[in-house]
């Protein structure tokens, strides 16, 4: 499902789907948390189902990130659309994603509709380009604010040419 050319595509991301200061035991924590969200917002239509598909996936490979970020993530048959919610850890926090360079600080959970593989792999490499730098992984850490971090990925974060 498109929308049509007067539905604006919904943004990746909102402020009431980042969640600042988490401080959750591990990664399957954080996932339940952040998928928790994009149930509440109504980006996904099956909460434990998602979750199911994350965990799968997360058992295929480590969805860790160089730079202290963990990516978990899902093509899902309960999502219509790219949806991501973000978790920045409280201080002194982090989260074994499965990294060579160590835990993550932030998490991005990615939800993609099911039948768009092509567009998941765009998704997920256009976000860990943004990832690899420096500066962005840090703008991130440091807004404390949930609207500056939504608005950083949503406009850093450039779909349009996907």
């Amino acid at each position: 499902m498109s929308p049509s050319a007067t539905e604006p595509e919904p943004e990746l991301t909102t402020p009431g789907l980042v969640v600042l200061e988490m401080a959750v035991a591990d990664r399957q924590e954080a996932v339940r948390l952040l998928a928790g969200r994009l149930f509440d917002a109504g980006r996904i239509d099956d909460l434990e189902g998602f979750i199911g598909e994350v965990n799968a996936r997360e058992h295929q490979l480590a969805t860790g990130l160089p730079g202290g970020i963990g990516m978990p993530h899902a093509r899902t048959l309960h999502a219509e659309a790219v949806s991501i919610a973000v978790g920045i850890t409280a201080f002194g926090h982090s989260l074994d994603f499965g990294a060579a360079d160590g835990p993550a600080t932030v998490v991005l959970l990615l939800a993609t509709p099911a039948g768009s593989y092509s567009l998941h792999l765009q998704v997920l490499a256009t976000l860990a380009r943004s990832l690899s730098k420096q500066a962005f992984r840090e703008s991130l850490r440091r807004a404390y604010d949930a609207e500056v971090i939504a608005d950083l990925v949503n406009s850093t974060v450039d779909f349009t040419d996907l």
